[in-house]
């Protein structure tokens, strides 16, 4: 179970462990660094060191959208003896693909990486994001890093500041995603749960930007193929 500490801002670390203990106790937990943006909040080197000896915590999504806090969360799981049993994911969608291609090795010499990702972006696009993480793996495996590799980097982020909103404090982050999917004719519109849920003043346009500047990252022939494959299976 992905653990969120969404909505429990006013609990201290001690009690986010004891409600991680008793979750851990029933079912595989992962934990997960939420962004203060959107309902998250820092947590100390410490409190990571200490979820880290859960023996059901099986993985930790690190979504904090902030160097130092990631940083030392590995630090934490390197320095916990748990290092080879808890899985890395980035939620970090300002910094997808460096998470992803970066060996981490923080002061112990004990190298750790992200192995996957678990990340708002890969609802959208998915097709070029499977590829662009097998392009990531065997990169980092031969050591032959390309310069064109960091480029895409950072045309991934910028991709992921329209989706997600970033300009308004995230506050079109679901409703970014879906109007993707539904102009690439996924979804029939962009409701949410919350019927006041829109798109930003200037969302539409940033997303319409980013799709025009970055084809390449897009998917919009294979989503294409798989709906005209769906309907003509129908």
């Amino acid at each position: 179970m992905l653990l969120s500490p969404s909505g429990l801002s006013d609990l201290e670390e001690e009690e986010h462990l004891n409600r991680a203990q008793l979750v851990s106790e029933v079912l595989p937990t992962i934990g997960f660094y939420l962004q203060a943006a959107v309902g998250g909040r820092r947590f100390s080197y410490e409190y990571w060191k200490k979820l880290c000896a859960l023996k059901n915590l099986v993985a930790i999504k690190a979504a904090p959208f902030n160097r130092y806090a990631t940083l030392e969360l590995v630090r934490a799981v390197a320095e916990s003896g748990r290092e080879d049993e808890i899985a890395l994911y980035t939620g970090n969608d300002d910094n997808i693909v460096l998470d992803l291609l970066t060996e981490l090795e923080l002061g112990n010499a004990k190298k750790l990486r992200f192995v996957g990702g678990l990340l708002g972006h890969w609802a959208v696009w998915t097709h070029g994001a499977v590829q662009l993480y097998e392009r990531i793996c065997k990169e980092r495996e031969s050591g032959a890093i390309s310069p064109e590799l960091l480029t895409i980097a950072a045309q991934v982020t910028d991709c992921n500041a329209a989706f997600f909103d970033a300009a308004n404090q995230f506050a079109g982050c679901i409703t970014g995603i879906h109007e993707v999917l539904r102009r690439q004719g996924l979804m029939p519109g962009i409701w949410t749960l919350n019927p006041e849920e829109a798109l930003s003043p200037g969302q539409a346009e940033e997303i319409s930007r980013v799709w025009q500047s970055y084809p390449h990252l897009a998917d919009d022939e294979f989503v294409k193929q798989f709906l005209q494959k769906a309907c003509l299976g129908s």
